[in-house]
């Protein structure tokens, strides 16, 4: 099934963390918060102003950005869990830092 989010609205998957904290200690699953980092999938045409004019979305499918903890409603499409939230709900976009050459 293919879904599409109207007016400024985004679908995100979220993006699992890591088990195993930077000492090596294993978290179990109970313990676990829901990661506030995902994958945008798509996204709605934008919003629209008083005048009618559509205004295009920041965000783009396959940026990764942060959101609040209890940010969107989380639906099931396909047996994934995606959450559909509005464009302001979203905190920032993720960049990859660019690489840094060493100097020798």
């Amino acid at each position: 099934m293919k879904f599409r989010p109207l007016h400024d609205r985004v679908v995100v998957r979220r993006v699992e963390q890591e088990s195993k904290t930077a000492g090596g200690i294993i978290i179990p699953d109970t313990a676990k918060e829901k990661p506030q980092e995902g994958e945008v999938i798509a996204v709605g045409p934008g919003a629209r102003d008083e005048s009618g004019k559509v205004h295009a979305l920041d965000v783009k499918a396959g940026d990764r950005v942060l959101f609040g903890k209890w940010s969107g409603t989380e639906v099931k499409i396909d047996g994934v869990d995606y959450l559909i939230m509005k464009e302001s709900d979203l905190l920032g976009v993720l960049e990859a830092a660019p690489a840094t050459a060493k100097a020798a």
